[in-house]
């Protein structure tokens, strides 16, 4: 069967062939992959600039957003048949005995560094034509979601963060009325963060650089967000525009971007941190005016990674009731659908859109 695997010593992303997997336990699932979302992780790998193979390989497959249709399933697998679709969890639990946090089924907040990440770290990922799974590993996912269900995965991370979120606000005994949130940056993490503070009840603006009319800034609006181009709108005159912000969810991983919003979170307001810096120069702020916010108006700053099971199923379920309440802005979300062939525009190219897809089934159309 075909892959898509790295090669990191030697500075290179081809098509390979490679064994076709067999269910190897009662618990194991056989997948037939159907989509692989394509993200700056992916990039960043395809750079050489992170990405780790299994041990003693000099290879991974490439690609940690999935969605796979099941072919076979192990003995001990009840609920799964052929035909069935899901989401496979990306991060996987370390082996030490001592962490509580992957013992306890929570491996998004590994202590030890060694867990396990499909298509990232150690694990080849989900680029392939077929793949075997630990049941429990696997969300299901309704057949009426096929279109848009490889938006799960980057779901996650908000769904992630708004569980966050959600536990940090129990330490308020009231209701403070109209929440308002500032989405920093309109990729697809950013908009689906969009989406889910929108459904949870938050004023939302998503704040990112390109100016109107563009397509992000238009599911944005389609959504209920406000949309406010940075570059037409200073920082300060996009607060006054907001009003008091109780939640800033950056996702542009532009640290002097970030810290410069940052100075106008609310009271008992809470920043989060998803995006990852790509090798920016060390920038400068008002550190001085950050850390008197912070203590004196009772402020939180709280950084997301990879979501667990939790979050993966929030997310399957999120998905279906964006679908239904913004079905053109969701599938608005996907620009470009490849075939494994055409892997290089989207993952090493300058495909452009919002969310690319190699189409594995073959069903491109970029």
């Amino acid at each position: 069967m075909k892959a898509v695997a790295v090669y990191p010593a030697a500075h290179d992303v081809k098509i390979i062939e490679c064994a076709e997997p067999r269910i190897a336990a009662p618990t194991q699932v056989k997948l037939r992959m159907l989509e692989v979302g394509v993200c700056g992780t992916d990039k960043d790998i395809c750079a050489f600039h992170l990405g780790w193979p299994p041990r003693g390989s000099d290879h991974f497959v490439l690609g940690h957003e999935s969605l796979g249709e099941v072919v076979e399933a192990g003995p001990a697998v009840a609920d799964l048949r052929a035909g069935d679709l899901v989401v496979s969890t990306v991060r996987l639990p370390c082996q030490d005995a001592s962490c509580a946090a992957c013992r306890a089924g929570h491996q998004d907040f590994c202590a030890t560094g060694n867990y396990f990440e499909h298509g990232i770290k150690d694990l080849d990922g989900f680029m392939t034509e077929f793949v075997v799974e630990d049941r429990r590993n696997l969300h299901p996912v309704a057949r009426e979601l096929r279109d848009v269900a490889v938006l799960v995965e980057p779901l996650t991370i908000a769904e992630k963060a708004l569980l966050e979120v959600d536990e940090i606000q129990k330490r308020l005994p009231w209701d403070g009325g109209r929440r308002r949130a500032v989405v920093l940056g309109s990729g697809p993490v950013g908009l689906l963060g969009a989406m889910v503070l929108v459904n949870a009840g938050f004023q939302t603006c998503v704040y990112s650089r390109s100016p109107k009319p563009n397509a992000k800034a238009a599911v944005a609006e389609a959504i209920g967000a406000a949309y406010i181009s940075s570059n037409e709108t200073p920082i300060d005159k996009m607060a006054e525009q907001t009003g008091p912000i109780d939640l800033i969810y950056e996702a542009a991983g532009a640290p002097q971007f970030a810290f410069e919003v940052l100075k106008h979170l609310g009271p008992n307001g809470i920043f989060v941190l998803t995006g990852v810096p790509r090798g920016e120069k060390p920038v400068e702020f008002d550190t001085e005016r950050i850390m008197y916010n912070l203590v004196l108006r009772n402020q939180v700053v709280l950084g997301v990674v990879n979501a667990g099971p939790q979050a993966f199923d929030n997310a399957v379920r999120d998905i279906g009731v964006f679908a239904a309440r913004w079905p053109k802005a969701v599938r608005a979300m996907i620009t470009g659908r490849y075939p494994m062939d055409a892997f290089h525009d989207p993952v090493m190219g300058k495909a452009d859109g919002i969310k690319n897809v190699i189409a594995i089934d073959g069903a491109g159309r970029p």
